[in-house]
């Protein structure tokens, strides 16, 4: 199987960032997959009925905080 990786990094409001979580989430609840765009390729990812979610928070110096979201299957 070929590896297929998207990786988005952008800096955005607290706010907009919970939009786009909350878009996803709804687009998982609704579909049995989720759609990926990028460089005009479009990616579907198909998710089936039970994931693993892992959710990880990592509270370090300097600012420097992280909460880490992970479904896998």
């Amino acid at each position: 199987m070929d590896l297929f990786d998207i990786e988005d990094a952008q800096r955005m409001s607290r706010e907009e960032a919970a939009a786009k979580l909350h878009a996803l989430a709804d687009e998982l609840a609704r579909n049995n997959s989720v759609e990926f765009s990028r460089a005009g390729r479009l990616v579907t990812v198909r998710i089936p009925d039970e994931v693993h979610l892992k959710v990880e928070v990592e509270l370090g110096g300097e600012g420097e905080n992280e909460l880490e979201v992970e479904l896998s299957w």
